[in-house]
């Protein structure tokens, strides 16, 4: 894309040994530098699990996640953010994984089995009580249970999908075209294209290719992987309203709220999507306050974990996203 030019697919994994043999193994994802560090980051906070019974761990995971990301010396170095996430990612992941290997289940089935209460006490909800408490989360699950049943189809149909690999950042206008027809032949409907040149017209240009190729009712998302300041986004963002994008991805830096803020009211109805490089809950409820998103790509392998995950999942619902 246009910012991660050099990337080596290689990653930080986290490996809870249990007993018969059975193995947590969790990840965070990275661009190959720095895993080492997090590596030596996960060996040091992982030590307060070591004993500790895998179903006693996940009763109360929300605790022991808060009680993880706020270490006495470690917290310093984010709060939060950074590397020591990425540690408490991977052994977040890894305790998932282990209490699913341990049930015998795959981890979207036990999720499905636990009640509302046993959801919540997986969730660290600091920090985002004045919109989400305890009570209010669980409230929420409960309501949602009632109307499970009308959605369970979706084990059969499955979950539509794009593909985001007809327009990476260093293809030709031709390979980009020749992608678009085998995405198109395979069935797809939705398809993604990198933007953020340095050349606005080629960003331009190529936004209009895939719209072209791809045809009028494809669904064409733009991801500009944070590289535009506020008024080149707004910019652009008038440019290529003419090819409709689905959404607008990571149109500048990921701290910025209310340059997301402004950038959203100024281009509605185009709608923003963000969430792998906004690195934590907190951040992510003050981008929801500020109706600076609506499509919220929560990413457990970047932010801490399947409990930070579902934190930010359940947290999204009393805003409709």
């Amino acid at each position: 894309d246009a910012v991660h030019t050099e990337p080596v697919y290689s990653y930080p994994v986290a490996l809870l040994e249990a007993g018969a043999g059975m193995r947590g193994v969790g990840i965070a994802l990275t661009l190959g530098g720095g895993n080492d560090l997090v590596c030596r980051l996960i060996e040091e906070l992982a030590q307060p699990l070591v004993g500790v019974e895998i179903e006693t761990l996940m009763a109360d995971f929300g605790t022991i996640f808060r009680r993880t990301a706020d270490h006495a010396q470690y917290r310093w170095l984010g709060p939060h953010k950074g590397m020591v996430h990425l540690a408490l990612a991977c052994i977040t992941n890894a305790s998932f994984d282990l209490w699913a290997k341990a049930r015998g289940l795959p981890l979207w089935r036990l999720l499905l089995d636990l009640s509302p209460q046993q959801i919540v006490h997986l969730l660290d909800l600091s920090y985002v009580e004045d919109v989400l408490s305890q009570a209010q989360a669980q409230a929420l699950l409960e309501e949602h249970m009632e109307s499970r049943s009308a959605r369970m189809d979706i084990l059969d149909r499955g979950y539509p999908g794009y593909d985001t690999s007809i327009g990476w950042f260093s293809y030709s206008d031709e390979k980009i075209a020749e992608n678009i027809r085998r995405a198109v032949d395979a069935g797809f409907t939705a398809m993604k294209l990198k933007v953020g040149s340095r050349d606005a017209e080629r960003d331009i240009r190529r936004a209009y290719l895939v719209r072209e190729a791809a045809g009028e009712s494809a669904r064409v998302m733009l991801d500009c992987n944070q590289q535009w300041t506020l008024s080149q986004a707004i910019a652009m963002c008038t440019e290529l309203a003419g090819m409709y994008p689905y959404w607008l991805e990571e149109p500048t830096h990921p701290d910025d709220v209310l340059a997301h803020q402004t950038l959203a009211r100024a281009i509605a109805p185009l709608p923003i999507a963000l969430g792998e490089h906004v690195p934590h809950r907190v951040l992510f409820k003050n981008f929801l306050q500020a109706g600076a998103v609506h499509f919220v790509e929560a990413d457990c392998t970047r932010w801490g974990g399947v409990s930070e995950f579902l934190t930010v999942s359940v947290l999204a619902r009393p805003f409709g996203l």
